[in-house]
């Protein structure tokens, strides 16, 4: 008996041993799940962004929503397993972010009307340190990833705007008939253009209105200040650790330890 709970352990412990350098390796392999995994993903998102459109199919919707919420479900489970503290992993928002999500894939009878806030995936995913070690690791230019980040941050606000626009105001309001309808709302609210064909009702609607004006012109700013801001290249400083200098930077900004930093670190 003894015997056989020694096995199952040591087996438990090489799954383990494996994940990990599945997900936190740097070899060709585990490069090569990480971007099946990245891929996977996107697949998700795109299912969250075309749900809407698919309530009239609802048998191609449920075995979609199920087969994803397995394959969700089995992510998570195998970064749970892998992380060497689970409570330091339960306190990560972006894993609560997850969970409610696969709540939502699990129940969407339940859920479907906040089946909108599926799209955090995507902004979730782009935040992680999990996917610019795999596509981003190439990059030593903070510019891309700051971009990236801002401009995924806008596309995610777009999408959930539009989401909660549809599942709050179908039907309720004059020429808001459907998923494209809400979009062109968030949009030219977004954009502050305030065609005025569509207006959402009461009190609720304007401030609906004016949180998206509101949020989407600072999200406007933050992809504005990112594409305009000097570049910054990744280099630790040996004393300090500050990670991030400018290209051309001879002394560390912190502390004044002489940098070397390298040509190739420019690009």
């Amino acid at each position: 008996m003894a015997t056989t709970d020694a096995t199952t352990e040591k087996d438990g412990l090489r799954l383990r041993a494996r994940l990990r350098a599945l997900y936190h390796g740097t070899s060709q392999t585990a490069v090569r799940f990480r971007i099946a995994v990245l891929v996977v993903d996107l697949v998700i998102v795109a299912f969250f962004i075309a749900a809407p459109l698919l309530r009239d199919q609802p048998l191609a919707f449920y075995v979609i929503d199920y087969v994803i919420a397995a394959l969700l479900a089995a992510d998570l489970a195998a970064r749970a397993w892998c992380y060497s503290d689970l409570k330091d992993w339960f306190k990560k928002p972006i894993v609560w972010m997850d969970l409610f999500i696969l709540a939502t894939l699990l129940f969407p009878a339940w859920l479907f009307n906040l089946g909108f806030l599926r799209v955090l995936r995507l902004w979730t995913l782009i935040n992680s340190d999990f996917f610019w070690r795999t596509v981003g690791r190439r990059y030593d230019d903070t510019r891309v990833e700051e971009v990236t980040k801002a401009l995924v941050a806008l596309i995610t606000f777009v999408f959930v705007s539009t989401g909660f626009v549809y599942t709050a105001f179908l039907g309720k309001t004059e020429g808001l008939m459907g998923w494209v309808d809400a979009l062109y709302f968030t949009v030219t609210s977004l954009t502050t253009t305030g065609y005025g064909d569509i207006l959402l009702p009461g009190a609720w609607g304007r401030i609906v209105s004016i949180v998206i004006m509101l949020a989407g012109v600072t999200l406007f700013v933050r992809l504005g200040q990112t594409l305009l801001r000097p570049h910054k290249v990744r280099f630790p400083c040996d004393r300090c650790g500050l990670q991030v200098h400018d290209p051309d930077a001879v002394h560390c900004k912190a502390c004044g330890q002489i940098l070397c930093i390298p040509d190739e670190g420019h690009h």
